[in-house]
């Protein structure tokens, strides 16, 4: 069961790396574009108007896929910013206690985050809501993403929360990245 969350947690920060990438890809395009435009506006007198359709809006979307995807593995390999100034000057019962609550409400906000969630990409679906861009975009696809990115971080946060119920050091706190 640890292989399979862990394979888990490192695909879904895979999939946020190929957002990233992706982010990286569709701005650079326009950016080529731009300047491709800007040369044959010199050398012509009147720019092409090469534009790549919608690419804010794509870098927007996989900017939320990126974040989304990115959280659970981020929480398993000690990456989140953590208040931890006071917890680790904590005793084991009372910093067991503390990361029993921390893990505990997480995995139950987040399991509601991502209810809703799930909830709005169905009714996405449902509605065939589009993206106003020039590109319309079926909003569920999107939206999937950031679900999926949730349920993943839920897993995780149950995951950890039945680590220190267990008397194991998280893998958040070991450093080791899980």
């Amino acid at each position: 069961m640890r292989k399979a969350l862990d394979l888990v947690y490192r695909g879904s920060g895979i999939l946020a790396a190929t957002f990233l990438a992706a982010i990286c890809l569709i701005v650079l395009a326009q950016v080529v574009a731009n300047i491709i435009d800007a040369v044959a506006g010199w050398l012509t007198g009147s720019p092409i108007g090469l534009v790549i359709p919608s690419y804010a809006e794509f870098a927007g979307f996989f900017l939320a896929a990126s974040s989304f995807l990115a959280l659970a593995y981020a929480l398993r390999a000690g990456a989140h910013i953590r208040v931890n100034l006071l917890i680790r000057h904590f005793s084991t019962g009372p910093r067991r206690g503390a990361e029993l609550w921390c893990t505990g409400a997480g995995a139950v906000m987040a399991g509601y985050f991502a209810w809703y969630t799930v909830l709005l990409t169905a009714e996405s679906l449902q509605y065939n809501d589009l993206s106003p861009g020039m590109i319309p975009v079926p909003l569920w696809i999107p939206q999937t993403a950031m679900a999926a990115g949730l349920i993943v971080l839920t897993i995780a946060l149950v995951d950890s929360f039945v680590e220190v119920l267990r008397g194991r050091t998280p893998s958040y706190g070991d450093g080791d990245g899980g």
